[in-house]
């Protein structure tokens, strides 16, 4: 027996499981409803009940009052006879009442309807006689009243005590049958509900039986093949041979997974040709570029980043990045890059942490590498961290020149200040006692440091206003003029050097496009550098003459300043016009601010040029550029060529 019920019950768990989410929803929901409504029915019913048996106590309590009040002076004269006629008379007129009962003062029935004495005398011990309460005959008024259940219905019984002139007599009993219209009502009522609960859930047993049969299974097929879909196999298709708005679903979800089957080929290609343009963008970035997954494998680095570390010909996809980053590199950014894999890292580096780190090897350099936590769309966890490496080594060495540049500034304005100064105070405090000759000096050495002081101004001011975004007139220009001028102003200092200054101009130049007043100070910097740096004895050359440039629609006139000075060396000649390089730093014989070739290339580099040079140590140095050619009725063009060397 305990073997068939577990079979049962784990057949009807299987049937069970067999239907959806929704079916069980809907029986339970059924069952609720059933229950409340059941519940609902078997309530009034029960109320109805209890309202008709209240009606009927108190019914019979009227009745029997009434009645006692009537057959007391009967009984008190012990007029049976007219008692019985009048009971029987009384039960005769009326259905609701069952039996009427007479019982005198010790309990004995003497009377009973519809039975005769003889009968009740004859009946059992328990019916001759009735068992009341020693205080029943305290009041009057309240009859005692019960329920007993017969076959035909609830019976009630009223117990009302016959009292006449004061003297207790005995009781009658009375019992009042139900209302037959209420206990038919009720039945029926019972009766409907029980069969309504009964067709409800013979339904719902039906629709549950042709929902697995009809629609579970084609549901379970829909559930696998959008699981399938939702894993990414768009080759899912249902064949089920059903019709209707199942067959239709069936249907439209074989014509969504081919959809989804052409636009996930669409979109690989898509997806492919956005990641080579991706790669593509990052791999041009001037910037270094990592991506870091949250357990610091290395998710992508761009060429820039694999130079700066080292790291080309190396497969770095997929490495711990703390074991590949130069041993500089690791041991600053180790404790930060878990700080923020963490997702709960210091104040200083929730937004943006910055590194500036020198890595010497593979090759020395500056770099600044900033740290940025990738986050997810709601910005609640941490994906993975960003790292931007910039090669900072140029600026570096710029502020390095700049610190270098205002050493050098400093040096110079305080060693002419101090020698007007000293020899000022010397004038100042001794000049009574110096000589004529001796004042002359003074005065003439603290003029030199001034022109000298003023040099060191202008340059730096010059150099500011060209580095600036400063717009110059650019017109025609006869190069022959500032050549000119230019001579005759070095024309006494190299006649003191005993150096001879001299000017080769091709006759009949054409005009170039350029500013008068910049080109003079071109000539003027580069022929003071050749007299500087060139020995008494000497030749400083300025000539200019125009290129032969076949098929090319630019012409060109070239300038070349030459000199049979010192030279300068390989070494020095890559950095010479750098910002406040002196060779004279090397030398240590000459004086000068480092800044006259800088403007030099500058003012050049406003005329679209470049300028160059030839030197070679104890030969002689040429600087040369080209300017362009400004054709009568021509535009001013905006690009330039070189297309020789300079002349020997």
């Amino acid at each position: 027996m305990l073997t068939l019920l577990q079979q049962i019950r784990e057949i009807i768990a299987r049937w069970w499981s067999e239907f959806t989410l929704q079916t069980r929803l809907m029986a339970a929901a059924t069952l609720v409803v059933s229950l409340i409504m059941s519940g609902l029915t078997f309530w009034a019913v029960n109320t109805i009940q209890q309202d008709v048996r209240l009606n009927d106590t108190r019914f019979g309590r009227d009745l029997g009052l009434l009645l006692a009040a009537n057959v007391a002076p009967m009984i008190s004269e012990n007029n049976r006879t007219e008692l019985a006629r009048f009971s029987h008379s009384f039960y005769g007129s009326t259905s609701s009442i069952r039996y009427m009962l007479y019982a005198d003062e010790d309990g004995d029935i003497f009377l009973g309807i519809p039975f005769s004495e003889s009968e009740v005398q004859n009946s059992l011990t328990i019916r001759r006689r009735m068992q009341l309460p020693d205080n029943f005959t305290a009041n009057v008024e309240v009859p005692m009243v019960r329920q007993h259940l017969s076959p035909d219905g609830e019976v009630t019984d009223v117990f009302v005590p016959l009292n006449h002139d004061g003297k207790y007599l005995g009781v009658l009993a009375i019992g009042i049958n139900p209302n037959p219209t209420v206990v038919t009502s009720s039945h029926l009522t019972r009766d409907v509900t029980i069969a309504v609960f009964i067709s409800i859930w013979a339904m719902v047993i039906l629709g549950a039986v042709f929902n697995a049969l009809m629609i579970t299974k084609p549901i379970k097929e829909l559930l696998v093949g959008v699981k399938n879909i939702a894993a990414g196999n768009f080759k899912q298709r249902i064949d089920l041979p059903l019709g209707g708005e199942l067959g239709e679903l069936i249907l439209n979800f074989n014509e969504m997974a081919e959809r989804l089957e052409r636009y996930d080929e669409q979109n690989i290609e898509e997806m492919t040709a956005q990641k080579a343009k991706l790669e593509t963008l990052v791999s041009t970035i001037a910037d270094g570029a990592i991506l870091l997954d949250t357990n610091m494998r290395v998710i992508l680095a761009n060429p820039t980043a694999q130079r700066i570390f080292g790291w080309e010909g190396s497969a770095v996809i997929g490495e711990n990045v703390l074991y590949i980053l130069p041993d500089a590199v690791k041991i600053e950014m180790t404790r930060p890059l878990y700080q923020l894999a963490s997702g709960d890292p210091p104040e200083d580096l929730r937004e943006r942490a910055e590194f500036r780190i020198a890595i010497p090897e593979p090759l020395s350099r500056t770099v600044r590498i900033l740290l940025t936590t990738v986050q997810d769309q709601y910005r609640e966890s941490v994906k993975g961290i960003a790292i931007t490496v910039q090669d900072i080594t140029r600026e570096v060495e710029l502020n390095e020149a700049k610190s270098q540049f205002i050493s050098n500034v400093s040096h110079e304005l305080r060693t002419p200040l101090f020698n007007i100064k000293s020899f000022i105070e010397t004038l100042h405090e001794y000049g009574e006692s110096l000589s004529d000759d001796e004042k002359r000096e003074f005065l003439e050495t603290a003029n030199r440091e001034t022109d000298r002081l003023t040099r060191l101004v202008n340059d730096v001011l010059d150099l500011s206003r060209l580095e600036s975004n400063k717009r110059y007139q650019f017109d025609a220009v006869d190069i022959t003029q500032p050549i000119e001028q230019t001579l005759r102003t070095h024309q006494l200092n190299a006649k003191d050097k005993g150096i001879e200054l001299v000017q080769e101009v091709e006759p009949d130049l054409p005009p170039v496009r350029g500013n008068y007043d910049l080109l003079l100070q071109v000539f003027s910097n580069l022929v003071g550098n050749g007299l500087k740096f060139t020995p008494s004895g000497g030749k400083v050359v300025l000539r200019a003459y125009r290129l032969n440039s076949p098929g090319n629609a630019i012409q060109h006139v070239r300038i070349e300043v030459a000199d049979t000075g010192i030279g300068i060396d390989p070494e020095d000649q890559r950095a010479i016009f750098d910002r406040f390089f002196r060779v004279e730093n090397r030398v240590h014989t000459l004086e000068g601010t480092g800044l006259g070739l800088s403007i030099v290339r500058n003012i050049i580099e406003k005329h679209q040029s470049e300028v160059h040079l030839v030197s070679e140590v104890g030969v002689g140095t040429t600087f040369w550029f080209d300017l362009v050619v400004l054709p009568e009725s021509c535009a001013l063009p905006e690009g330039i060529a070189a297309v020789s060397e300079p002349q020997a």
